[in-house]
């Protein structure tokens, strides 16, 4: 089934200015999406496709006020094939009644979007625990935060709302503690460093972030601790302080030390250093979730949970271990 006139798949980020405090969440949309109609507009409320403040809002008639960040994704019509979850399993670290850790393999998506479909952690989560909260949008049950498609590692998994809730509360308000693993071309200046670079979409580039100078983009903080040097290349541990999309990628690419594997984010230039054919091939981006650290959502115990790197990404720094060391 193909819509005969979709809209793009866009997302737009409004500020509400002094004089819509009050207005209906529908009637600010339709005023600053003049060319979608406002049922169409409803629709995506309906189905969590908008939010405010980073929050799903999904009542058409919500009250906006002054200085509130409002976002929506423009999605095409186009109602996509349910793919096959056939031979896949969600490796499960831990699970009781209220949330479940998954470790999340490359390749596999968080959750269906607008221009990205086929096998995710939502389906296979639905099909293991059946109905999950939908609070992030009812395309993404279960989904209390995502990593990219290529991105392998720990993901949370909300199964009941009041401590999915919760769980949203502790990453909105960053109590979550995350560490990423990183392979990266280059070879870092310090051993640890703060990147501080405000992320925005790309102004040339819809599917990418970038970094927002002068204004317009959100505060984005990243902690990076080198763990392994190379000639040419890094092993970095990443703890982002803020968790905003592609944060990790768009931020080692910002200071020269872009991923290795990452087609979106590629730095040219001479000190990328690149990968001789008789590498081990990713086929993705070299980032791993290695660990998470948070409270449990109903009785509040501190709880941390690891992920070994993953076989590819092993291999790999084995690899550079032998054939790219300092000397």
């Amino acid at each position: 089934m193909s819509p005969s006139s979709p809209e793009p798949d866009e997302l737009r980020r409004l500020v509400v200015p002094t004089d819509a405090d009050g207005e209906r969440l529908d009637r600010f949309l339709a005023r600053l999406c003049g060319e979608v109609s406002r049922t169409r507009l409803q629709e995506l409320v309906r189905a969590g496709a908008v939010r405010v403040d980073g929050a799903v809002a999904d009542r058409p008639s919500r009250n906006l006020s002054a200085d509130e960040v409002v976002e929506i994704e423009l999605k095409s019509r186009v109602v996509a094939e349910e793919p096959s979850l056939e031979g896949l399993e969600l490796s499960v670290v831990y699970e009781d009644e209220f949330f479940a850790i998954i470790d999340k393999p490359a390749g596999l998506l968080s959750h269906p979007g607008a221009n990205t479909h086929g096998a995710s952690v939502s389906a296979l989560a639905r099909r293991r625990w059946g109905d999950l909260p939908a609070l992030q949008g009812a395309d993404r049950p279960g989904i209390v935060h995502r990593l990219d498609v290529g991105t392998s590692g720990l993901m949370v998994i909300g199964r009941e709302p009041t401590t999915f809730e919760n769980l949203l509360q502790q990453f909105r308000e960053r109590r979550v503690e995350k560490t990423y693993y990183a392979i990266v071309h280059g070879e870092p200046r310090f051993d640890t460093g703060w990147i501080e670079a405000p992320i925005g979409r790309s102004p040339s580039r819809p599917d990418r972030m970038s970094i927002v100078e002068g204004g317009g983009g959100r505060d984005a903080s990243t902690y990076y601790q080198v763990l392994e040097r190379f000639r040419g290349f890094g092993f970095l541990a990443c703890r982002p302080k803020t968790g905003r999309t592609h944060q990790i990628r768009v931020h080692l690419d910002h200071i020269e030390l872009p991923l290795v594997g990452d087609v979106l984010y590629r730095r040219r230039g001479p000190h990328v250093v690149k990968l001789a054919a008789e590498a081990p091939q990713l086929g993705r981006q070299a980032l791993h979730a290695g660990r998470l650290a948070l409270a449990h959502p109903k009785t509040g115990e501190p709880l941390a949970f690891e992920s070994p790197l993953a076989p590819d990404l092993l291999a790999l720094l084995e690899w550079l271990r032998e054939h790219h060391p300092r000397v």
